[in-house]
């Protein structure tokens, strides 16, 4: 487990990560940066996708999404964007792990396995945000997935958990919002004690913070990275963009 003591320009302590302090992105180094399209190229082949992995059943849902992608990329103001995209997900998708979902451990699914589900843990909920607000004209270089530890109440106390959240920067120095299905409000990063930082990465690669060797050990690109590879190639090939 890789921690960073972050903390921002005004000395609070907590979530902020300041663009200063993360590294260039290095080793698993991933491709199409470009701005994702307001929908899919062949929305007929995505639909007769989720269709025959799961079920007709799901194509409502799937028709709903994309809506609220054309929806969200119609509105001017990125903070909007945020809003509609947020709302939709968490209101839409139900939280499951992946061993009831899936039947394995650990699964990073592409947003139409999402749909095709209804349901997934953390790390789905961030990546079809992601994914979303990426359609929707957000640049890539204003949206990090971050990987963290999340303090819950347990039945014998406050409990760290691994969490995955996803983190919009209006400003390379700006504090960022945080956009969670833990905590549906989407509120700055100072707001979020509940939440400690350890490393972020979008499509452009991985990011870490302060620590060289901190970045040098999450960089080793196996385990919980190699899955998010694997996921994004997934979604180049489901055709958003």
């Amino acid at each position: 487990m890789i921690r960073a003591s972050l903390r921002n320009p005004s000395g609070a302590r907590g979530f902020f990560l300041p663009w200063r302090g993360l590294l260039a992105a290095f080793a698993v180094c991933l491709t199409l940066s470009a701005p994702f399209a307001a929908a899919p190229r062949d929305v007929e082949r995505l639909r007769g996708e989720l269709v025959a992995r799961f079920d007709a059943s799901r194509l409502p849902l799937l028709d709903a999404w994309l809506e609220a992608v054309s929806a969200a990329a119609r509105r001017h103001r990125e903070e909007d964007k945020l809003a509609q995209i947020n709302d939709f997900v968490n209101a839409n998708i139900f939280f499951e792990d992946d061993i009831s979902v899936w039947g394995v451990s650990d699964y990073w699914a592409t947003p139409l396995e999402t749909i095709g589900q209804g349901r997934g843990d953390c790390e789905d909920f961030a990546i079809i945000k992601y994914v979303s607000l990426r359609m929707a004209g957000i640049s890539s270089a204003k949206l990090r997935l971050v990987y963290a530890k999340a303090r819950l109440n347990g039945e014998a106390g406050p409990v760290w958990m691994a969490h995955m959240i996803l983190a919009y920067y209006a400003a390379p120095d700006a504090e960022p919002l945080i956009l969670d299905n833990l905590d549906e409000r989407i509120v700055p990063a100072s707001r979020r004690p509940d939440l400690q930082p350890i490393f972020s990465f979008n499509s452009a690669g991985i990011f870490a913070g302060v620590s060289g060797r901190g970045a040098a050990r999450a960089a080793a690109g196996i385990g919980r990275l190699s899955r998010w590879e694997d996921a994004w190639r997934r979604i180049q090939a489901d055709g958003y963009q």
